[in-house]
């Protein structure tokens, strides 16, 4: 087994390497900020956190109809511990794998992979094009409608947040929270100044 813990930037070098859209880039961005504010609110180990974060989608654009097995294989060959390697494989649970998240990093990385897609696209619907000033209850109106961010599956966020134990509105705000971080990263600071 192995003990070597990857850095932040093996982990950037590894997704950039596999990784050439600007969206896919900016969406394992915004995974990492937010699993490193969770990390932090939870007393947890944020730079784990975040490099599983940042590294969750590493075969997405490549090899999309292997996602998660390709991801697997691609960091056993980069020697990366057991635990990292789960987690990612994890959040492909009941899609794409069958790999049950367990432990709190699996189910956050889990529920949040879909939620910041709705977060995204709320953001840019709004005057402000920013995650600076919105609020949870502007993602739960666009929740309730199916056709906006139709490719975000509900399901998955609901299925994670019940695996945690946490109201989705709380979910959603902690996702935010996380966003607002890198928001300059992402794309979402828009016009909002402060």
């Amino acid at each position: 087994m192995n003990t070597k813990v990857p850095s932040r930037e093996e982990a950037y070098k590894l997704l950039t390497e596999y990784n050439k859209n600007e969206s896919l880039i900016k969406h394992a961005l915004a995974v990492e900020g937010v699993m490193r504010y969770i990390a932090r609110k939870l007393g947890e180990d944020e730079e784990k956190w975040g490099v599983i974060g940042l590294i969750h989608d590493l075969d997405y654009e490549k090899y999309p109809d292997q996602h998660c097995q390709k991801t697997e294989e691609i960091l056993k060959e980069n020697d990366w511990p057991d635990e990292y390697i789960r987690a990612v494989v994890s959040h492909g649970f009941g899609i794409c794998t069958d790999v049950e998240p367990l432990t709190e990093l699996e189910k956050y990385l889990y529920a949040i992979d879909e939620l910041t897609g709705l977060v995204v696209t709320t953001a840019l619907v709004r005057p402000s094009k920013s995650v600076l000033d919105m609020k949870a209850k502007s993602v739960k109106k666009k929740w309730k409608d199916k056709r906006f961010a139709a490719g975000v599956n509900r399901s998955v966020i609901e299925n994670g947040a019940g695996m945690l134990g946490v109201e989705i509105a709380e979910l959603i705000t902690d996702t935010i929270m996380g966003m607002r971080e890198v928001a300059d990263l992402i794309g979402l600071k828009g016009s909002v100044t402060g």
